[in-house]
């Protein structure tokens, strides 16, 4: 136990669903917690849903909970804009190095706006899937935590440019800082840096990239949302014209020898989730849901039954070969149940890609002697004590096995700073 009476202290990387849960269930059990962001806001993919699955409900709703549980602690240091760039030692004595880059913008930041307006740069906006655009100093999303502005420095001009620190009226602007070099040593580290999207790009077959209108999951998520870049809109990307008939592809990339092998296991359910956004939009449109297997395990079987209720709903079973055209969209596929081949015109196509587990830090030295499974995913059990994985940087999970997952790792972090203190 550390001097102040802690249980000891635990470094959580990655500051998505798993890894907020992870260091509020550590600190609220004793222990201190530094948990480091690489980007400007906490919040992971979580935050980029217009729905999370199994609830069906906005992703504010959990996150601003526990965005309020973090900003109270008086347990936990969170570090945004910041990576572990080294990671040495031993099983009870790690020590970090972390390097936290500069934001640009201090606290006095209200979020007024006046340096938004005044910024003559654009970037694309990576939170919309790259379909709009902010300023080169912008807000992450609408409920940002921490809520402040951030300043791409790729794209930023610099004393240069300057039209930001002369419209902030509060001195926010900091366009001069450095990047922080600051060591921590803990006696656990919790890995929960996530998942990606598996890049449709490779998926030549499947018409992304040459079509406007071939979209993935992901990018469905943000149409949907609000907050979105069509503020909720299911629009056709291409020109922005309604669609009366969608076709959702399953296992884009997944299941397949050429690009990933395993399945993502989510991907089934959350296209059917969003089945029931283009049918809230669309009363009357065609929906067509393209797979190979339905996986909808325990109560999600009961969704599963709902959704089929849904007479303009068409599941068909078959691997899609390919999706061609620019305008329509062809998708062309075997019927597997029939044995005859299908071509359906549509005019927007959604691409379920697979999951790939989140970065662990390649020059990270202790990363390493990670132990990971055929497809790059973190073992439960590791070689050495106190490394530990959270949620889908070990397999694709949806949201609620994402936070129970991250419950328990706490705790087993927990268990090994009392080992190694000898409590």
């Amino acid at each position: 136990m550390s001097g102040n009476g802690k249980k000891g202290k635990v470094l959580v990387i990655g500051g998505g669903i798993s890894g907020i849960t992870a260091a509020i269930e550590a600190s609220e059990a004793g222990c201190e917690v530094v948990l480091v962001e690489k980007n400007p806001s906490l919040g992971g993919r979580v935050s980029q849903m217009n729905q999370y699955f199994p609830k069906l409900c906005p992703p504010s709703c959990g996150l601003e909970i526990n965005f309020r549980r973090i900003r109270t602690s008086t347990s936990i240091e969170c570090m945004t804009l910041a990576e572990v760039e080294k990671l040495s030692g031993e099983p009870g004595a790690y020590k970090a190095t972390i390097r936290k880059n500069p934001r640009g913008v201090n606290n006095k930041c209200t979020v007024c706006g006046k340096c938004v307006e005044a910024c003559p740069v654009e970037r694309p906006d990576d939170y919309n899937c790259g379909m709009s655009t902010t300023k080169a100093i912008y807000l992450p999303f609408e409920a940002a935590s921490p809520m402040q502005y951030a300043i791409d420095a790729s794209v930023c001009k610099g004393a240069e440019c300057g039209k930001c620190v002369e419209a902030c009226p509060y001195g926010a602007i900091e366009l001069d800082g450095e990047a922080e070099t600051i060591e921590v040593e803990v006696q656990s580290v919790i890995w929960a840096t996530g998942w990606e999207p598996y890049d449709a790009k490779n998926l030549d077959e499947l018409g992304f990239g040459s079509s406007e209108n071939v979209i993935t999951n992901l990018m469905m998520e943000r149409l949907a949302a609000k907050d979105g870049p069509t503020a909720g809109k299911i629009q056709k990307p291409a020109d922005g014209g309604e669609s009366s008939s969608v076709a959702f592809v399953q296992c884009a990339g997944s299941r397949d020898e050429n690009y990933l092998k395993h399945c993502s296991g989510v991907c089934c359910m959350g296209s059917l989730k969003q089945t029931r956004y283009v049918r809230e939009q669309y009363p009357e449109a065609d929906i067509y849901v393209f797979y190979i297997d339905v996986r909808a395990p325990g109560r999600l079987e009961d969704f599963y039954a709902e959704v089929q209720k849904d007479e303009k709903l068409h599941l068909i079973k078959g691997k899609v070969a390919k999706v061609s055209g620019n305008g329509t969209l062809t998708v062309e596929a075997e019927d597997t149940i029939s044995g005859g081949r299908v071509s359906q015109d549509v005019d927007l196509v959604v691409l379920a890609t697979g999951l790939v587990p989140g970065e662990t830090g390649a020059n990270i030295e202790l990363s390493t002697q990670l132990q990971k499974d055929e497809h790059g995913f973190l073992t439960a059990d590791q070689p050495l004590a106190g490394l530990l994985g959270a949620g889908c940087v070990k397999r694709p999970v949806d949201v609620a096995a994402s936070v129970r997952d991250a419950t328990g790792t706490a705790l087993k972090a927990l268990q090994n700073c009392a080992e190694q203190a000898g409590g």
